[in-house]
């Protein structure tokens, strides 16, 4: 259980120091630059979404859908909530200075970006028949394959 808890807590620090990281990359290197800026936040985007993609590849191997699951949108509603209330703030930036459509734009960003991580992730993993599940069935079968066909005499 507490190894669960530290896995959950390092994968919402990666992702918030992601987007720490280029929060700092638009400050110092393209302040002025809009264009620049939304390329950086694109790529942000796509490196959580691809962090994400792993940890649901490499948690859907180990465990059912309903535990990894709950624990991956745990991090995704932390990991979040930093990113657009403490990450602005790490610049000098007040979180609601863009206006709620900007403010509400970085939340539904976010929640689009980390959803097709886990679905990329998950999708890939059950293809291959890697998943829990998979998995299990695949057991099942063999258990299943493995015994002799009991005689019936009448």
């Amino acid at each position: 259980m507490d190894r669960r808890w530290r896995d959950v807590g390092v994968l919402v620090a990666a992702l918030f120091a992601v987007n720490v990281v280029a929060r700092l990359i638009i400050r110092f290197g393209f302040e002025g630059d809009d264009t620049a800026a939304d390329r950086v936040s694109l790529a942000m985007f796509a490196v959580i979404g691809l962090i994400l993609a792993v940890v649901a590849f490499r948690w859907a191997r180990r465990r059912p859908l309903a535990g990894w699951g709950a624990d991956m949108a745990l991090v995704v509603l932390v990991a979040m909530l930093l990113t657009v209330l403490v990450g602005p703030l790490l610049v000098g930036h007040n979180p609601f200075a863009g206006g709620a459509a900007t403010f509400f734009a970085q939340i539904w960003l976010y929640l689009l970006a980390a959803g097709a991580g886990v679905l990329v992730g998950y999708l890939l993993l059950t293809a291959l028949g890697r998943d829990y599940r998979s998995q299990q069935l695949k057991r099942y079968a063999e258990v299943k394959a493995a015994k002799p066909r009991r005689v019936v005499r009448r």
